[in-house]
């Protein structure tokens, strides 16, 4: 058995960068609290991601659930979503009071399958949810056209999708706000955290509210917000990881376009579509096994014997989570094509410094080739 390789790496910082980008917090004390590194970080966010306004909070799942919330949408109103996505995307909808309504997926990109939408839209629904899976762009456009249609407010879960253009566009314009997950395991980290990105004025002082107790100045609450701030530490690894992240995406690249090499063209073995007029972050890279000599269980067992750590990502659905089995909405028969892919996909290891010999001992194993 050969080093072992793990499913992702967190983007870092020379230690002697890190240093030097917190030194200035040891000298003011200031730790938290919307400080300098704080609104420095939100400043080079705006400017790369191109948008009007981002408010930066402690993780990506607490971004959502204030994002929802500022549209104060009526309690037990439906909002349409993906099952195949991680756990926070439902789990911020519920805890917000709403419903969720589960929308299939297709089958060339993994995100929602937009042509099903206007089938789930009863007088109850408010909003869609949807995601961005491993990096690939929604159907902006058609999602937008519904929206518009029958007065729905759209949040994307851009989680997977820092750094994503579709047309030329950050993923981070798109809908009434996409929300970023900067958890160490993306693209782009600062250790734990999340932003919601908006256009908005009127969001700005309520989002800030929000993650401050719904404290609105030094002697008013006007009304019952939480803590979901991002300190000055994760600030400044943001600000340290935006300086390379090109270069990161880059190396990323090269991972992927090798992996394309070697598995592309596999009977019973299917890739992601790579999507038009997207320039993508390479976030993951999902590989479904379908119909090939192995199972996804045989190959993750395989790989897993030689110190080689993928991920069923995503599985289970989320609409077969015990904790919604008695929702009327759950139910992975509702949803076939997400729960076929949920059987059959393996993420593979994937971050910028694996070596492209690594790769080649993956598809190695994964091929039958591997001694």
């Amino acid at each position: 058995m050969g080093n072992k390789i793990l499913v992702t790496r967190s983007s870092m910082p020379s230690l002697d960068e890190y240093v030097e980008e917190i030194r200035p917090i040891w000298d003011s004390h200031w730790l938290t609290n919307m400080g300098v590194k704080h609104k420095q970080l939100q400043a080079e966010l705006e400017e790369y991601l191109d948008v009007p306004h981002v408010a930066l909070y402690t993780n990506g799942h607490l971004a959502l659930e204030n994002a929802i919330a500022a549209l104060n949408l009526p309690e037990g109103g439906e909002v349409i979503t993906t099952p195949f996505t991680f756990a926070s995307t439902t789990h911020a909808i519920v805890r917000s009071g709403l419903v969720p309504v589960f929308c299939d997926v297709n089958d060339k990109d993994y995100t929602m399958d937009a042509t099903k939408i206007e089938s789930l839209i009863t007088d109850r629904t408010v909003a869609i949810v949807p995601v961005h899976v491993y990096g690939n762009v929604c159907d902006v456009e058609e999602i937008d056209r519904i929206a518009k249609k029958y007065g729905l407010k759209v949040i994307y879960d851009a989680a997977h999708a820092f750094a994503v253009k579709y047309k030329g566009v950050s993923t981070a314009c798109f809908g009434d706000a996409s929300m970023f997950s900067f958890h160490a395991t993306k693209v782009f980290n600062t250790i734990e955290g999340g932003v919601v990105c908006f256009k908005d004025d009127s969001w700005v002082q309520l989002l800030n509210d929000q993650k401050n107790f719904g404290i609105h100045g030094p002697e008013s609450v006007c009304f019952v917000g939480g803590n979901a701030k991002m300190n000055e530490f994760q600030a400044a690894m943001g600000i340290c990881n935006l300086r390379h992240l090109d270069e990161e995406i880059a190396k990323r690249k090269k991972v992927v376009e090798h992996y394309r090499e070697r598995l592309s063209g596999v009977e019973g073995i299917k890739l992601s579509a790579i999507q038009e007029n997207v320039e993508s972050n390479y976030a993951y890279f999902p590989v479904v096994f379908d119909g090939y000599k192995y199972t996804r269980n045989e190959i993750f067992e395989m790989l897993s014997e030689q110190g080689i750590t993928a991920r069923k990502y995503f599985y289970p659905l989320t609409n077969s989570f015990e904790c919604y089995r008695n929702y009327p909405t759950a139910g992975t028969e509702k949803t076939p094509v997400a729960q076929h892919l949920a059987l059959r996909v393996l993420t593979l290891p994937l971050y910028a410094d694996l070596a492209l010999e690594d790769v080649d001992r993956i598809c190695d194993v994964i091929l039958g080739q591997k001694d």
